[in-house]
């Protein structure tokens, strides 16, 4: 139940933020799908289809793949494969996931909105989809695995063509560049992904894991992704307002069936009867003065001079005890009693 409760006082805090507004800044504006834009991308899906031709074909792409993996760069040049080993991580799926989510997080968090990072959730649900089924379709094998040399190795269960690596890093750093919000920006972030995803493709070259058509490949598979993130944008946008909905009905749910605070369990006792039975009724007895309740004056009789045995006894008031007949008063002389017996 505490969890709970934290759970969504979190989410609460998390939609109080994102309801400022503006909740879309007015200075960012949305990627369209542009003419030069169209141009590009029917260019970059060309390039695709003529690297698949040439593969299956086993056209001369096919034999430059063969002379750069006799050639081993990881061997020509050993003194750079500590670097290259941790430089490739910079394609991996995973931490680079991570850390572009982070970024993308706090620009939702200051921009108070959802659209950064459903933009990079839409794009890598993309790229696993295009670049999963295409190295499942195809089947080709890695150059440490091939059979038949000069063979293009397709068809044998391989899933290496086209690159992951290179397309992840294409995508993953190039939605930085798509997602920038000045000119100036996606310029110089758009040369920095460039540049990163190229360096990810040659490091698989160098360390054998991936043929040169691979890495040819993956860049194109990434860059179709990048120009057809604006054919996203509507649903991006309509899956963003129906979170916003759905966040709001949820509130009103919650506001209408607000549980009321339980009640105080009470423990029924039992009460004395106020008058008891007549046959057990007890005399009432006279009420006795408290000690520090005040005396009542006593009037004395006015006589002159009075002698301490000519004054009248005193007796508080409230005594309950009775006179003794047989009691003289001081200074009297007693009363001569009969004497009885011999």
């Amino acid at each position: 139940m505490r969890t709970e409760r934290n759970l969504t006082r979190r989410l609460d805090r998390v939609f109080a933020r994102l309801d400022r507004e503006p909740e879309r800044p007015a200075h960012i504006d949305v990627p369209r799908m542009s003419r030069h834009r169209v141009v590009l991308f029917s260019a970059t899906l060309a390039f695709y289809l003529a690297i698949v031709w040439a593969v299956v074909t086993t056209s001369w792409l096919v034999r430059l793949d063969w002379q750069v993996m006799f050639f081993r760069p990881y061997q020509q040049w050993s003194g750079i494969h500590w670097f290259v080993d941790y430089y490739v991580v910079l394609g991996q799926r995973g931490p680079t996931a991570v850390m572009v989510a982070a970024w993308l997080g706090w620009r939702s968090w200051r921009q108070h909105t959802l659209r950064p990072l459903m933009t990079l959730g839409a794009s890598l649900l993309l790229l696993n989809i295009t670049v999963g089924a295409a190295k499942l379709g195809m089947g080709r094998l890695g150059p440490h695995y091939a059979t038949i040399i000069g063979s293009n190795e397709m068809g044998l269960g391989g899933d290496i063509f086209p690159s992951g690596h290179t397309a992840n890093a294409v995508v993953t750093w190039g939605i930085l560049a798509y997602l920038a919000s000045t000119p100036r920006a996606r310029r110089w972030l758009s040369a920095i992904s460039a540049v990163t995803s190229l360096g990810v493709g040659m490091a698989t070259v160098y360390l054998g894991t991936h043929w040169l058509s691979d890495v040819l490949l993956g860049w194109a598979a990434g860059l179709l992704i990048l120009l057809a993130l604006p054919w996203c944008e509507p649903t991006i946008a309509r899956a963003e307002t129906a979170l916003f909905d759905l966040r709001d009905r949820w509130r009103a749910r919650r506001g209408r069936t607000a549980p009321a605070p339980a009640p105080i369990p009470v423990t029924p006792v039992a009460l004395k009867p106020l008058t008891a039975p007549a046959e057990r009724t007890a005399p009432a007895r006279e009420p006795v003065s408290s000690a520090h309740s005040p005396r009542t004056p006593v009037h004395r009789t006015p006589s002159p001079h009075a002698g301490r045995s000519e004054r009248p006894p005193v007796t508080p008031a409230g005594n309950r005890r009775p006179p003794h007949p047989e009691r003289v008063p001081r200074g009297a002389a007693p009363t001569a009693r009969p004497v009885t017996g011999g």
